[in-house]
């Protein structure tokens, strides 16, 4: 066991499943939770305390699909919140974050209600990414800022730019684009970006960290403090991670070297886009069979591949 624990480092890594609940998902710790929040709204807003809900919603009808959140929040305003950790690129990740934000919105409003009382709490998405969430371009357009690892999004008037719905937003961090080092530490918010990265290879609280927003942190989160079916839980949950990270890997790289065959034979624009379409899709597919072979989580399997739960099943 001690092998196995100095095998995982000191601390629990959490940009891991189990991690990021084993951190955030706890009633016991939730004040975890709240700074980090609070360090993303950045005096926007103040969220005084958390009430953990179910993270499983099921469609109103039978052929809707079923959601599965990883965190799922009430603040002390009444405020609604959805946080995701997302390891794997997923093409269609702002889809997803629109679509949970609607199913919970469409929740809000009893069915039946009569009049025209349309109040609705705040809604706010939290997505936090381990890609770039634009590394294709898909947006076309070129997002100069001084954060570019930080989408701070809300409904607005695109000609005014002023805010047109204060009460659905959606807040993204791409992990890959944060590279402060510590003394490019400004904000509270980049303290936790660098400990979210950096954790899982510390010894040690640095001193260039907040002790009292981060101590609890460390305290809690060193692995020879784990019970055995705590760190049964960690070392699935990474290696999980590290399988995806290695599938997804090669996928992409297979389907980068089939969509240029694909290019060279129906044109170079047009056949390289369909041919890596084409690969990334298949890949995905024998990506999803082997995790499911694996004895993998459906929902899990969806949300790291990009294929719709009803497409996995039938693998």
């Amino acid at each position: 066991m001690a092998r196995s624990k100095k095998h995982l480092g000191r601390y629990v890594d959490p940009r891991t499943d189990f991690g990021w609940k084993f951190y955030f998902g706890r009633e016991d710790n939730k004040i975890l939770l709240i700074e980090f929040l609070n360090s993303l709204f950045h005096g926007e807003k103040i969220i005084s305390d958390l009430r953990y809900k179910p993270v499983e919603h099921d469609g109103d009808y039978e052929e809707m699909r079923r959601v599965v959140f990883d965190l799922h929040c009430i603040g002390s305003d009444g405020e609604v919140f959805i946080i995701e950790m997302q390891q794997l690129f997923q093409e269609f990740f702002k889809d997803r974050a629109v679509y949970y934000t609607s199913r919970l919105i469409n929740k809000q409003l009893a069915r039946g209600k009569k009049g025209s009382d349309y109040y609705l709490p705040e809604v706010c998405f939290i997505g936090i990414l381990e890609f770039d969430m634009d590394r294709n371009g898909s947006t076309g357009i070129s997002r100069v800022t001084e954060r570019p690892y930080f989408y701070d999004v809300a409904l607005c008037d695109k000609l005014t730019k002023e805010i047109f719905y204060d009460k659905l937003g959606y807040k993204m961090i791409s992990l890959p684009l944060f590279n402060k080092q510590p003394e490019e530490l400004k904000t509270v918010m980049d303290q936790w970006l660098y400990l979210l990265k950096h954790l899982s290879t510390m010894d040690r609280l640095p001193t260039f960290l907040d002790k009292r927003i981060f101590g609890l942190i460390f305290e809690i989160g060193e692995i020879g403090k784990l019970t055995e079916e705590e760190l049964m839980s960690y070392e699935a949950s990474l290696k999980h991670k590290r399988d995806a990270e290695s599938v997804f890997n090669s996928a992409k790289k297979s389907g980068e070297a089939l969509g240029h065959a694909k290019g060279l034979e129906e044109g170079l624009a047009e056949g390289k886009a369909k041919g890596l379409a084409e690969g990334e899709r298949k890949k995905a597919l024998e990506t999803a069979k082997a995790f499911k072979e694996m004895g993998l989580p459906i929902a899990d399997i969806a949300k790291g591949t990009g294929l719709s739960v009803e497409e996995v099943e039938k693998l």
